[in-house]
């Protein structure tokens, strides 16, 4: 009799474990395909956009190639993509490709649509609100808050080499370490320097100084990109792929310019 009461416990727990296995197997793969899809249709919207998005001006064609380099990766990282990091790679890749994309829609002076999920690695940097010119060893450099003739290039937002750089419009792509692209032999981090000085209240210098030099949205969150969204981009997958080593982890913008 104890005999049989054992097996049958074992049985019992025997089957308790299978059914939890199958449960968990089934709840991971009901988030895979969540995150799947989700990337999946910011994907599609980023390819829409890029097929019907046309322009001369500067500013709208470097916008477009920005957003045509984020499709084409993403749509790599997408046929790549088998676990739930990866394919929120692919979402933050398509997301940042519809922030070029919009800011084509501004330079063509469209509306630029509804606003966009916020970008993990924009997270904190804030956005530029008023022009600002800075000279650095003879070059001039520009930025602010709308394109033109002299600021043709947007930027999202982001951090290089640890520096928070705010969204806007730049007359030429500095957070390249490819100094080649308009820089010419000044570094990255004396333009930054110049650009977000205190006298310009760099959002590290505090939240209600930026709003009134220049600064907004987002400038109150300071701080590196970490926590949970370090662990998902910043560690791992986000890490390695066309972001990898870029601007958001202390390199350059990873050569999508």
């Amino acid at each position: 009799m104890e005999i049989l009461l054992v097996v049958i416990l074992a049985a019992l727990l025997v089957g308790a474990f299978v059914w939890w296995r199958r449960e968990r197997a089934a709840r991971e793969a009901r988030s895979l395909a969540d995150v799947r899809a989700d990337a999946q249709r910011w994907y599609e919207r980023l390819g829409g956009q890029v097929m019907n998005l046309h322009g001369d001006h500067p500013a709208v064609r470097q916008a477009l190639v920005d957003a045509g380099e984020r499709y084409n990766a993403a749509g790599g990282q997408l046929e790549q993509a088998r676990t739930v990091q990866q394919y929120r790679l692919a979402r933050e890749t398509a997301l940042e490709g519809l922030t070029y994309a919009r800011a084509a829609r501004v330079a063509l002076g469209i509306d630029p649509g509804p606003e966009l999920p916020p970008l993990a690695a924009a997270q904190g940097v804030g956005e530029l609100t008023r022009p600002r010119q800075v000279d650095v060893r003879g070059q001039t450099f520009k930025a602010g808050p709308q394109p033109g003739r002299d600021t043709p290039y947007y930027y999202p937002g982001g951090r290089y080499q640890g520096r928070p750089v705010p969204a806007g419009w730049y007359s030429t792509p500095w957070w390249k370490t490819a100094l080649g692209a308009g820089a010419g032999v000044v570094g990255g981090l004396l333009i930054a320097d110049a650009l977000f000085s205190p006298a310009f209240a760099d959002p590290g210098y505090g939240y209600a100084a930026g709003y009134e030099e220049g600064f907004g949205g987002g400038a109150d969150q300071g701080g590196d990109f970490g926590g949970d969204q370090a662990g998902d981009f910043g560690g791992g997958d986000f890490g390695g792929g066309d972001f990898g080593g870029g601007d958001f982890g202390g390199g350059d913008f990873g050569g999508d310019f």
